[in-house]
C-alpha cells in the first residue's frame, strides 16, 4: 500500500522554487579547492568581472617577455614564444571541441579532421606548391572556418541520429577518412605536402618578415586575439537560447525533445560551430609551421584534443583553455617525457576520473547563471511577519488562569 496521498500533486510556485534553491545552496556547499573564490566571483557584477579580467588579459599578452625559469621551455630546446603559440592553438582547439562535447554532450573522436581541413585550406590557397587560386593568408582564416563548417554539416546530417558509442565510432571513422583521403588524393600531396604556406603581411626595418616561422611572438599574439574573440562569442552562445538547448540535449535528449526542442537541428549546429573553430585553429597552425602534410592527423592527436577538454573541465570554456594549454605545454617543457605523453596523459585522466571526474574547473551546475536572480525577480523574498502582541487571558471565577 502506498504511503503517499492520492491525487495529483500541485506544481511548485516561484516562491517554493526560490526556497528550494536557497535550501539546496545551504545544505550542499560547493566542493573543490576554489569554492570560496568561485563564490565571490559569481557575486560580482558583470562590469566588475570585466575589470578583474583586464589584468589577466594584459599578463597573457606579456607572457612572451616572461621567459625565465621554471616556466620557460628554452632550456628544453623549444623557443618560449613558439611554446606559447602551441598552447594558444591547443586552447583554441579545446574551446571548439568543448562546444560539441561539453555543451551538446556529443562524443566526437574525429575532431582532428576539422583541424586537418583548416590546415589544408591554408596550404592550398597560399602555398606555391598548389596549382589552385592564391589568396592572401588572412583571407584563408574565414575560408577555413566556412569549409570546415561545411564538412561538419556533411558529417552531422547523416550521423547525428546516432547516440553514444555509435556516434563516437562514426566520428572516429570520419577522422581516419580525412587522413586517408589526404594520402591517396594526388592534389593533397600525401607525405610530400605543401611547403612555404603563406603568412600575414609585414616586415621589420631589416626586411625580416614579422610573422616568420622562427618568431613565435607575433603568432602567439594573433592566436591569443582570435582566442579572446572566440571566447566572447562562445560566452554569448552559452547564455543564448541555442546554448540552453545544447545543455538540455546534454542533460537528457529525450526529455528535451519531449519539451519541443528540435534536438537534431541543434546537434547539427553544435557540430558546425565546433568544426569552424577547429578549422580556424588548423589554419593558424599551418601558417606558423609553413608546412602541411598528412602525418599529424592521426587518432592519437584527436584523442589528445579530447583529453584537453576532459582534463580542464567538460562544459567550461575556461577549463578548456587550461586543459589545452597543459596538454601542449607539458611535452614541450619536459622533453624527456614527450615520447610517453599519451601514456602519461592516460594515467592522469584515470586519476582525474577517480578523484575529480568533473575536471580541474568544472562547469556550473545551474542551467543559467542568472536563474537565482530571475526567481527573486518573479517572487521577491517576503519580509518576516510581525507577531501580534499577546493579551493576557481573563481569570475565571475559580481563580484558575
Amino acid at each position: 500500500m502506498s504511503t503517499s496521498a492520492d491525487g495529483p500533486r500541485p506544481l511548485p510556485t516561484a516562491e517554493s522554487a526560490r526556497e528550494a534553491i536557497e535550501t539546496e545552496s545551504i545544505a550542499t556547499p560547493r566542493r573543490g579547492p576554489f569554492r570560496g573564490l568561485r563564490g565571490r566571483w559569481n557575486e560580482l557584477s558583470r562590469p566588475m568581472q570585466w575589470a578583474w579580467m583586464l589584468p589577466v588579459v594584459a599578463i597573457a599578452y606579456a607572457l612572451p617577455y616572461l621567459d625565465f625559469f621554471p616556466i620557460s621551455t628554452s632550456d628544453a630546446g623549444t623557443s618560449w614564444s613558439i611554446a606559447l603559440f602551441s598552447m594558444a592553438v591547443y586552447a583554441l582547439v579545446a574551446v571548439g571541441l568543448n562546444v560539441v562535447v561539453g555543451y551538446a554532450g556529443l562524443l566526437d573522436l574525429g575532431y582532428v579532421a576539422f583541424f586537418a581541413v583548416g590546415q589544408y585550406t591554408a596550404a592550398i590557397f597560399t602555398s606555391p606548391d598548389s596549382p589552385y587560386l592564391k589568396i592572401p593568408y588572412l583571407w584563408t582564416l574565414p575560408a577555413a572556418m566556412v569549409i570546415a563548417m561545411i564538412f561538419g554539416v556533411t558529417l552531422g546530417v547523416p550521423t547525428l541520429r546516432l547516440r553514444g558509442d555509435y556516434l563516437a565510432i562514426v566520428t572516429l571513422g570520419f577522422g581516419e577518412i580525412v587522413r586517408i583521403l589526404a594520402t591517396i588524393i594526388p592534389a593533397m600531396k600525401g607525405q610530400v605536402g605543401f611547403q612555404n604556406v603563406g603568412r600575414p603581411p609585414g616586415e621589420t626595418a631589416n626586411g625580416v618578415p614579422i610573422f616568420a616561422t622562427s618568431n613565435g611572438g607575433p603568432w602567439y599574439w594573433l592566436t591569443l586575439t582570435v582566442l579572446i574573440i572566440v571566447l566572447l562569442l562562445v560566452g554569448n552562445l552559452e547564455r543564448s537560447r541555442v546554448g540552453r538547448a545544447f545543455i538540455a540535449i546534454r542533460e537528457d535528449e529525450d526529455a528535451a525533445e519531449t519539451m519541443g526542442v528540435p534536438t537534431f537541428k541543434y546537434k547539427v549546429w553544435a557540430f558546425a560551430i565546433g568544426a569552424s573553430v577547429g578549422g580556424l585553429s588548423g589554419a593558424l597552425m599551418a601558417g606558423q609551421i609553413g608546412f602541411v602534410n598528412n602525418q599529424k592527423f592521426d587518432v592519437q592527436t584527436s584523442i589528445l584534443f579530447l583529453a584537453a577538454v576532459v582534463l580542464g573541465g567538460t562544459g567550461n570554456k575556461v577549463g578548456a583553455i587550461l586543459g589545452g594549454a597543459i596538454v601542449a605545454y607539458i611535452p614541450l617543457r619536459f622533453t624527456w617525457i614527450a615520447d610517453f605523453k599519451y601514456l602519461i596523459f592516460g594515467i592522469i585522466l584515470v586519476i582525474l576520473m577517480i578523484y575529480r571526474p568533473q575536471g580541474l574547473i568544472p562547469a556550473k551546475m545551474r542551467l543559467m547563471a542568472y536563474s537565482r536572480k530571475a526567481i527573486e525577480w518573479i517572487a521577491p523574498p517576503k519580509p518576516p511577519k510581525a507577531e501580534p502582541p499577546r493579551t493576557p487571558k481573563p481569570r475565571t471565577e475559580g481563580g484558575a488562569s
